[in-house]
């Protein structure tokens, strides 16, 4: 680690003694103070913002070595993906120590959640060719965006157009992986259109790991020289063995089927200084679960929910400063063979106000989100951003605010021969409280950022006595969770050609382990130390390439360095790629008794028509 991390610092001390420049004759690299944050009613500026959030622009995903979305954002310090299967198979999100339940992820704004479990939440993850940026808001968001953003959210941002055009993409490598996709762009007079479809398959790394992937994209803007109408159509079906993901016996062969769906229809009207963005949309899961591949019937889980939500944001500015606002209704329908048929209704309104003052150097912004569930009646969580410029480039800020988390329906109801869910589990709660400071310029940003989150009645899976083979759900008492988290990139020149060196780190400490580790199912295995590094290059006109690493430490003692790197070679209009994971062939595991990956390479062709 410490090797590593040196390494690291000599590549940005190195880099901050050359020249920078402005001129565009190189690599192109998106400047952050130019990207404006849409994750929620108030539209900001990355800088202006009084939060800490990531961005990982288009330029990060071209240069990340990643295959999908979860791979990419296990490069993010403060987000930890824990995977028990590849090609995006099934992978959990945490943030800042939270629960895989407690982080949000939207697509352009839509809630992405899941009445059944947080264990699908990645299954709603886009493919990387039609993704324009990706932000991580950390810390509480209820304010923001309600219930399952309590440790954070992440919202995808896929790419509005990509003109009249047609890219190929084809791959193979390590472990039987072969891998196509085809991604259109349509222009017409009066309407836009993006259409990708995508396979990924792979005969396994290890016994029972392989996977049968598909991808299929649609977006649609009508009439949009008049009152633009925007559609998104998602379908992804995920296939795999499931290896011991959730069972160490030797004679279970677990085998698992899910689809995601998402149909959303979205408009904004904008007159003068009012700002109304009305949006419905259908959401769809499906997941199909046998504990023994080649016998169905010896136990299986058949789990269906559909959410349908109508909401409208709204933001005014005026001279006070600028007032957001929005509403949203939903509702809940799962089938089950082992939770049952339920379905919950629920209502959110959510209010907050920017204002400026002290010649705009300091700016205010109180929330507040009121919530009924038909099943865990109402809820109000306010919060609060504070920041202040002390110049154009360097920004200091704070925030406080409660969040919460109503139970799963897995949590309340699932039974097997080892869990056993809970109906009278109480909501999770937390007040949390931040401070942060960040620097930006186009050349140079950084950000630091100290937290803590006092948490009531989170749900862990607790047995009485080591004895008992039963985990129930249960409202352990209460939880400290506190970190730090570093974030910095530099570009610079190096032969006509711009660089980049990227660097983050997170500590997390907490003291779940204090409810007795022994007793507890889920709680263990948080990254205490997490450090990342990314230096993509560019030395030669037509090829790019690539270096990132991984280091982990977690609470169970495991520590772990993980390499990865990919080469790029542009010719004309087609781009040949290398992309090597897990070089130096690390053993390693994220999530339960699963280990990752040996070193393998994935080869890939693309080829783009205009």
């Amino acid at each position: 680690m410490k090797k590593s991390v040196l390494f690291s610092a000599i590549l940005l001390v190195g880099a901050f003694q050359l020249k920078a420049q402005h001129d565009d004759a190189a690599m192109k690299v998106d400047s952050l103070s130019e990207v404006v944050v849409t994750a929620n009613r108030i539209n900001l500026p990355f800088k202006e913002n009084s939060r800490t959030i990531n961005i990982i622009t288009s330029n990060d995903i071209e240069n990340s070595a990643a295959i999908n979305v979860a791979d990419l954002l296990q490069q993010v310090a403060g987000v930890d993906i824990r995977r028990r299967g590849t090609g995006g198979s099934q992978a959990d999100l945490y943030i800042r120590g939270g629960g895989f339940d407690q982080t949000l992820l939207l697509i352009d704004g839509v809630k992405m959640d899941d009445a059944q479990t947080g264990h699908h939440t990645m299954n709603a993850a886009l493919p990387l060719e039609v993704i324009e940026r990706i932000e991580i808001i950390k810390g509480p968001a209820a304010r923001v965006f309600g219930q399952n953003a309590f440790a954070g959210a992440i919202n995808i941002i896929t790419k509005k157009n990509l003109d009249n055009s047609v890219s190929l993409n084809v791959e193979a490598g390590s472990f039987g992986q072969i891998n196509g996709s085809v991604t259109a762009g349509i222009d017409k007079e009066n309407s836009t259109h993006i259409i990708h479809v995508g396979r990924m398959t792979s005969e396994g790394y290890r016994n029972n790991s392989d996977y049968d992937n598909g991808n299929y994209y649609l977006k649609s803007i009508f009439n949009k020289n008049l009152q633009p109408i925007e559609m998104t159509a998602t379908f992804l079906e995920r296939n795999f063995g499931a290896e011991n993901f959730y069972t160490t016996n030797p004679t279970f062969h677990e085998y698992e089927e899910t689809q995601n769906s998402l149909l959303a229809f979205s408009t904004t009207f904008k007159q003068n200084k009012l700002k109304i963005q009305p949006r419905i949309y259908w959401k769809r899961n499906q997941d199909l679960f046998l504990l023994r591949r080649n016998e169905p019937s010896f136990y299986r889980n058949m789990h269906i929910s559909n959410k349908i939500g109508v909401e409208t944001n709204a933001s005014y500015a005026s001279k006070l400063g600028i007032t957001g606002f929005g509403v949203e209704f939903s509702k809940i329908y799962l089938r089950s063979n082992n939770l049952g048929n339920r379905n919950r209704s629920m209502s959110n309104v959510f209010l907050e106000h920017r204002f400026s003052i002290a010649d705009n150097k300091l700016d205010i912004t109180p929330g507040v989100a009121l919530t009924y569930f038909s099943d865990f009646k109402f809820k109000a969580f306010p919060g609060l951003d504070i920041g202040y410029n002390l110049t154009n480039t360097f920004k200091v800020y704070g925030n406080v605010g409660y969040t919460y988390r109503i139970p799963t329906y897995t949590d309340l109801f699932y039974n097997d021969p080892v869990t056993s869910g809970n109906p009278d589990l109480e909501p999770e709660e937390a007040f949390a409280q931040e401070l942060g400071l960040k620097y930006i310029t186009p050349e140079f940003n950084a950000s630091v950022a100290v937290f803590n989150r006092d948490a009531d009645n989170l749900i862990d899976y607790i047995r009485n006595d080591v004895s008992e083979d039963v985990f129930v759900a249960t409202n352990i008492t209460e939880v400290n969770t506190k970190g730090l988290e570093l974030d910095a990139a530099y570009n610079f020149k190096f032969k006509d050609f711009t660089q980049t060196l990227s660097v983050g780190y997170a500590f997390l400490d907490d003291n779940i382990l204090d409810q007795n580790e022994e007793l507890s199912r889920y709680s263990l295995n948080t990254l205490k130390h997490q450090y990342t590094t990314r230096l993509s290059m560019q030395l030669f006109k037509n090829v790019r390439q690539n270096i990132i690493y991984k280091y982990a430490e977690r609470t169970t003692g495991q520590t772990y360095n993980v390499w990865d790197a990919s080469l790029a070679v542009k010719v004309k209009q087609a781009e040949f790629t290398i992309t090597a994971s897990n070089i130096f062939d690390a053993d390693y595991i994220e999530s339960g008794f699963i280990p990752m990956p040996p070193s393998n390479v994935l080869f890939g062709l693309q080829y783009s028509f205009k």
